[in-house]
């Protein structure tokens, strides 16, 4: 993605922002953790599948999981956030820093406003307090 398609935000726009991206992680976080209930048994179903067989019990249900995960995981996608471990909670921003594309860096936990950035091949190792 070029800087051109990208959404670059100031620190005030992801900071009035956090309150949705906290709830589309709570969302997010519930579907995973009931998903990986599923985990053996989609598992069996899989290898099942490549020999005609299959099924998950409860499929329904398991797709509904799945598609409130991809719901939500889009959503973040569309306000331009980058969901970077949907277990832990982290997200970054783009944001402009002295004429380059850096990070700004918020995980569920911290606080209601943004205290962290990173250059974009640095990760979360490399974060430091705005």
């Amino acid at each position: 993605m070029t800087t051109k398609e990208m959404k670059i935000f100031t620190i005030e726009e992801a900071n009035s922002l956090l309150p949705s991206v906290r709830s589309i992680l709570g969302k997010i976080q519930k579907a995973n953790r009931s998903l990986r209930k599923y985990k053996g048994q989609a598992q069996k179903a899989a290898e099942a599948g490549e020999h005609g067989g299959g099924g998950v019990l409860n499929g329904t249900h398991y797709a509904q999981l799945v598609t409130v995960l991809t719901s939500e995981i889009n959503q973040l996608e569309g306000l331009g956030v980058q969901l970077k471990d949907f277990e832990r909670g982290l997200i970054d921003f783009p944001y402009l820093k002295d004429g380059r594309v850096v990070l700004l860096c918020w995980q569920l936990g911290e606080g209601d406003e943004l205290e962290w950035w990173h250059d974009v091949d640095a990760g979360f190792a490399g974060r430091t307090p705005l």
